[in-house]
């Protein structure tokens, strides 16, 4: 299998390099409900993007396929700097720059020093010094990293696209225009405009003081339930762009299910996204004796039924 050393499938996946198994999970469960075309009708790219992001996994998390693509990238560094591991002597560079390979002997430097002493009295006679030899090992090559920034972004800005500008480690200013239908999360590459030539990342944050992720014209919430509620179902307020509606919340309902809310996303043209709401099952922070008491029987009741 051939790799495409310019696909950073570390960053499709929004991980940082070397991130394990269980984030790798997690990111790719993350980024394919974000993007399954089941999920984007409206979104003509959802189906490529749905596509790197299983390619991403499908690498990453095969050791093997991991190993392979990281030596394409490997490779393709080298191709593009023959001096990444540091400058390398005189002869060395003449075999990389010239392409051969030439012995410079001290010979050659002691027949010059008798040619120029013979030539003392010659007015035009060429000076040629002998460089200083030293045993002082070389500088270090400092090795520099990729840098990244927050940009927090309203609605209308992450819908429209708006400028923002970010200031680089040196105090730079750069004015950067956001694309249309950005989403939170999303990371902006900037490339080779850090130190050393890396490039810079632009982390959005789309978000409501209610807790809603702006994707597109999706709205994404995630919405807590105790397990009783979760178990026997339920009715409950949820916030949206345009105030609260009242959700009836199925029985049965596991974490990671997805409730959808028609038309109650972004609007763009006559384009109207929709709303995804995520339930999350969680435990009461505080249990008390009568409550524990019935957790303990439905634990034997379920123990029993198997």
């Amino acid at each position: 299998m051939t790799y495409t050393a310019k696909l950073d499938y570390w960053s499709i996946l929004g991980l940082n390099p070397g991130s394990d198994q269980q984030q790798l999970k997690i990111a790719f469960r993350r980024e394919a409900r974000k993007w399954h075309p089941d999920l984007n009708i409206n979104d003509r790219n959802a189906e490529e993007r749905f596509k790197l992001i299983k390619e991403a996994y499908d690498v990453l998390s095969d050791p093997k396929k991991r190993l392979l693509w990281e030596e394409s990238l490997n490779k393709l560094k080298f191709k593009e700097d023959p001096f990444n591991s540091g400058f390398p002597d005189f002869n060395d560079y003449i075999e990389i720059v010239l392409g051969i390979k030439k012995h410079i002997s001290n010979d050659f430097y002691d027949d010059i020093d008798q040619d120029n002493q013979n030539d003392e009295e010659d007015s035009h006679s060429f000076k040629f010094n002998r460089p200083a030899t030293s045993s002082a090992p070389p500088p270090p090559v400092q090795i520099y990293k990729d840098a990244e920034s927050l940009i927090e972004l309203s609605p209308e800005e992450a819908l429209y696209g708006t400028n923002v500008q970010i200031e680089l480690e040196d105090g730079t200013l750069v004015e950067v225009k956001t694309p249309k239908l950005a989403g939170d999360g999303w990371r902006l590459r900037l490339q080779g405009i850090a130190f050393g030539g890396k490039d810079h990342f632009l982390q959005l944050r789309v978000q409501t003081i209610d807790g809603l992720k702006i994707d597109g014209l999706r709205v994404f919430y995630r919405l807590e339930l105790f397990p009783p509620d979760a178990v026997l179902g339920c009715a409950v307020d949820v916030p949206t762009l345009a105030g609260t509606v009242t959700l009836q919340v199925p029985p049965q309902s596991s974490s990671g299910r997805m409730l959808r809310l028609r038309g109650r996303g972004m609007e763009y043209e006559d384009l109207v996204g929709d709303q995804l709401v995520e339930i999350a099952v969680v435990i009461p922070e505080v249990i008390g004796e009568r409550e524990r008491a019935l957790y303990e029987r439905l634990q034997e009741l379920s123990l029993e039924s198997e």
